[in-house]
């Protein structure tokens, strides 16, 4: 991934990256996952171009058979007027009418919570990755932390083993 002059990366599919939720794969099995579209204000195209959002306490409502982002942070544009925007305002999803129907359903299911995973542009148009996802257990989260760490020290040893160092 490359980063441009705004602080957002580039990656291989031509998505221009401007924030990710790191945390939201430690603490969700992510079970779906769906891209959709924003309703944005011109300053908070602005903002987001220049790389700034936090998705840390973002999550998605489905409120009257439409698609909210709620708490998601994108800062006020620096050089813009009485015309900013609120920094958490409500943002409608633009998605289809069959996948909030399925995000509705499942979420009706218990333990079952949709979050958004990364934010980025695609052909000039700002998207929202979200995933349908269900809380891991404290338990679930040493297990995965476990497997990493074995699977990193494997590869180091692999790693070790074909330079011809002994372990």
């Amino acid at each position: 991934m490359a980063k441009g002059k705004s602080g957002a990366t580039k990656d291989s599919e031509g998505r221009k990256l401007v924030a990710s939720n790191k945390k939201a794969r430690h603490d969700y099995h992510i079970e779906d996952t769906f891209e959709a579209g924003m309703v944005l204000t011109g300053t908070e195209v602005k903002s987001l171009r220049q790389g700034r959002a936090s998705l840390v306490d973002g999550f998605v409502d489905i409120d009257g058979g439409e698609a909210w982002l709620l708490n998601v942070h994108i800062p006020e544009y620096a050089q813009g007027t009485w015309t900013n925007h609120a920094a958490r305002r409500k943002r409608k999803l633009l998605l289809h009418r069959d996948e909030i129907d399925k995000i509705e359903r499942k979420v009706s299911e218990k333990g079952h919570t949709v979050i958004p995973l990364s934010l980025y542009f695609v052909k000039g148009r700002a998207k929202v990755e979200i995933g349908l996802a269900k809380g891991k257990k404290s338990w679930d989260k040493r297990q995965a932390i476990a497997e990493r760490t074995a699977d990193r020290e494997k590869q180091e040893a692999i790693g070790r083993r074909l330079k011809g160092m002994r372990d």
